[in-house]
């Protein structure tokens, strides 16, 4: 089964800046889509993005776009989410998640992925 494991989370400021990191157990490039997702309390999850196996597609939800950029480095097996312009109500705890998709031209942050990481808290506040 595959591992994830997020990092990269903290405290930041309104207006800050932070990346997060999922950090897979083998090789992903090529086989599977790798999506973020974000829970506050209190709320449903909540999917932000995704990157495509292949890596040549990705995909925003609304909240997010513009502010937040997704990218994927195969060489370490690693999906980052770049996030800036941070505002108190991205305050959540982060998952990313992989869905099986071969060669896929393309993602969705809508279909049930299968593996996922344990969370990163990220808290935006003065």
């Amino acid at each position: 089964q595959l591992q994830l494991v997020e990092s990269g989370g903290g405290l930041v400021q309104p207006g800050g800046s932070l990346r997060l990191a999922c950090a897979a157990s083998e090789f992903i490039s090529d086989y599977y889509n790798i999506g973020w997702f974000r829970q506050a309390p209190g709320k449903e999850r909540e999917g932000i993005s995704c990157i495509s196996s292949r890596g040549d597609y990705a995909r925003y939800a609304d909240s997010v776009k513009g502010r937040f950029s997704i990218s994927r480095d195969n060489a370490k097996n690693t999906v980052y989410l770049q996030m800036n312009s941070l505002k108190p109500e991205d305050t959540a705890v982060y998952y990313c998640a992989a869905d099986w998709a071969p060669n896929a031209p393309l993602c969705v942050i809508t279909r049930p992925y299968l593996d996922w990481g344990q969370g990163t808290q990220v808290t935006v506040s003065p």
